[in-house]
């Protein structure tokens, strides 16, 4: 890996990106970005011991969010207020503010909550995601103004399967990483938002090797389902089949990392170490590949035939998917 090389990149890209900044005067884009800035505030959230995601991501959670809309919306990932029980936001002068949770979509992983207070700024303009490419210089900025933003290179556009059923099919990926990168804001040159930060990860990239990135959720994937997380708290798509299962994959392999605790892969007898091999038959080919396979079974709450390597053993198993967001605590508007 050849960091120096990966830096001396982002820089001369970034210098590109400052005199484009400088274009608009040196006055005006100090203020334009005070107030881009302005925008990012702190998310704190606190959740109940009970709550089924307690155990992994803790009771309390503190994060970035921004505010998108003049009705006060704040978008974040969705892991800080997953189950909360109660959020505050803090704004650019330092001042606390509660909020309120609205919506969760499991399958981009964005998270909404509300301003109980106008927070006195103007919100940040949606860019369009798809128009980044690998090589764009951008900025990440997280709650803090000048002092928390970062420039960045995008490394990669592409596939992200995560362990816990997720997939992005045009993932952002960006070096070198941010460090406080949950519901930080992707920025682009025209000071609009282009992503969230999701998680701290690695990224193979030719020329250079394995190099530590962050990976953001599209802002593009917000457009289809900001209505109806605004007025019932979730996607209206209808649910994908969900086994409770935590899954890494090794050479191609699909391994069971750990399953969710009374979940439907537990109560079917998926073990910890068991290597799925097929789904409904169809031999399995990677993380990706078992998400989509299971996917395409139907919505949630159909059957999945599994079958599964248990130290020398293969077993044939039925797991009955469930829709996750009835089995975590999560509010849904009527």
């Amino acid at each position: 890996m050849n960091l120096n090389k990966l830096k001396d990149f982002i820089m001369k890209k970034l210098y590109v990106f400052i005199a484009i900044i400088m274009l608009i005067g040196p006055t005006n884009a100090q203020q334009e970005a005070e107030e881009i800035l302005n925008a990012i505030v702190k998310v704190k959230s606190t959740i109940p011991s009970e709550a089924r995601t307690a155990r992994i991501l803790g009771t309390t959670r503190e994060g970035h969010g921004v505010l998108i809309d003049a009705d006060g919306h704040i978008l974040t990932i969705g892991y800080l207020i997953l189950e909360a029980a109660s959020i505050e936001v803090v704004d650019r002068k330092g001042k606390t503010t509660r909020a309120t949770y609205i919506g969760y979509d499991h399958r981009t992983g964005f998270g909404i909550l509300r301003a109980n207070e106008d927070l006195g700024v103007a919100p940040m303009q949606i860019g369009q995601s798809s128009k980044i490419k690998e090589g764009d210089p951008v900025l990440v900025a997280g709650y803090g103004g000048a002092n928390a933003v970062q420039g960045v290179r995008v490394v990669s556009r592409g596939e992200f399967a995560g362990y816990w059923e997720y997939l992005l099919d045009n993932a952002v990926y960006t070096a070198p990483p941010y460090s406080d990168y949950g519901g930080a804001a992707l920025i682009g040159p025209d000071g609009k938002l282009l992503g969230i930060g999701s998680i701290f990860t690695q990224k193979t990239i030719s020329g250079l090797g394995i190099i530590p990135c962050n990976m953001f959720v599209p802002i593009d994937l917000l457009r289809p389902i900001f209505d109806d997380l605004i007025s019932t708290g979730r996607s209206r798509k209808s649910p994908q089949p969900w086994l409770g299962i935590h899954v890494e994959e090794t050479h191609g392999r699909v391994f069971v990392l750990r399953l969710t605790s009374g979940g439907p892969a537990e109560q079917a007898g998926i073990k910890a170490d068991d290597i799925i091999l097929t789904v409904d038959k169809k031999p399995v080919e990677g993380l990706a590949d078992f998400y989509r396979k299971v996917w395409s079974l139907g919505k949630a709450g159909v059957d999945v035939p599994l079958s599964v390597l248990h130290n020398i053993q293969i077993r044939d198993v039925v797991v009955q998917s469930e829709d996750r967001h009835q089995y975590f605590n999560i509010k849904t508007k009527k």
